[in-house]
């Protein structure tokens, strides 16, 4: 079976991207022949994986036409709502913040049950492998908040722990020995607003990003709290934290169970809070899985892989 079809010069623009990357995970995916010519896109192979194809085909047009990024994570993304029955614009068309041109929006149906729980629930889990978007997506959802007003100050914070090396070790101040450990909340700031109006928030303590341990003894009140690299948290820390909420507030936690970083004997304060807390209401988890990952496709293959390979040899961490 083959189809044609014309396609416009941004769509064509944009399925001819570097090294044909959204085109070769159509191929890959659906073992179908794709040939891109000009504006004229081919589609050839059997019945059900044509119809298939052309079905993922009309969504990529309609994210395009729609102002949205795509890239080869889109097809695997766009493949999944369908197979779950969800409304592809409804997922990818949620604009989350918008800076300097560029849209943050969910890329799986995971990430939009993320942020809609986010959105409507006062304590929010994220649990999964790295780059599933979890802080991100809640980094863009705290900053919306703060620009629409419903909270006075956004605090950012995770657990100073190293993996491999030592606090003690590294130069300066306890200030500057933590910086390594918060730097990655930075970078998604600086991706999220401008340099100059961040710096502002940040003097004034309208954005605060601080080690865990800063915590201890606040109350913080209409404020959007977001705890990051959970699973590295002892349950002490967890309940400390946790109790820091307060009236207006909502907190976002995030971690990775597989990757703690503790003393094995050690219990992880997130492998922990999901038996004592899961059926309380206001309070939601989303769990992510390898097929969330939205970076490299390589990166899903070794997500799966070490969580294959825990399984298997049953290190995965229970505590």
């Amino acid at each position: 079976m083959k189809q044609t079809l014309d396609v416009s010069n941004d769509v064509a623009a944009e399925l001819a991207t570097i090294g044909d990357g959204v085109l070769d995970a159509l191929r890959d995916r659906l073992e179908i022949t794709i040939l891109l010519r000009g504006n004229r896109l081919t589609i050839s192979g059997d019945d059900i994986h044509v119809a298939e194809a052309r079905a993922v085909v009309d969504e990529l047009v309609e994210l395009v036409e729609t102002g949205q990024e795509i890239g080869p994570a889109t097809v695997d993304a766009v493949l999944n709502a369908i197979d779950q029955a969800e409304n592809v614009q409804d997922v990818f068309g949620d604009v989350v913040w918008r800076h300097r041109g560029k849209q943050i929006t969910p890329k799986t149906v995971t990430q939009k049950q993320y942020v809609d729980a986010i959105r409507n629930c006062t304590v929010t889990f994220g649990i999964g492998p790295a780059g599933t978007g979890k802080t991100y997506l809640a980094m863009a959802l705290a900053v919306a908040a703060l620009q629409d007003r419903q909270v006075a100050r956004v605090i950012l914070t995770r657990p100073a722990v190293e993996a491999g090396e030592r606090l003690g070790f590294l130069p300066g101040d306890m200030l500057a020995k933590v910086d390594p450990y918060l730097r990655p909340l930075f970078d998604a700031l600086y991706d999220m607003l401008d340099a100059d109006r961040l710096n502002t928030y940040m003097e004034r303590g309208t954005i605060e990003v601080a080690p865990l341990a800063f915590m201890r003894g606040r109350t913080l009140n209409d404020s959007f709290i977001i705890l990051d690299e959970a699973q590295n948290t002892s349950p002490e820390q967890m309940q400390m934290f946790l109790t820091r909420l307060g009236f207006g507030s909502k907190v976002v936690v995030t971690g990775d169970v597989t990757q703690v970083d503790l003393p094995r004997e050690q219990a992880s304060g997130l492998i922990q809070v999901q038996d004592i807390l899961s059926s309380i209401d206001g309070i939601a988890f989303i769990r992510f899985g390898h097929e969330d990952v939205v970076r490299h496709k390589l990166v899903q293959r070794i997500v799966e892989a070490y969580k294959l390979h825990a399984e298997e040899t049953g290190t995965a961490r229970q505590k």
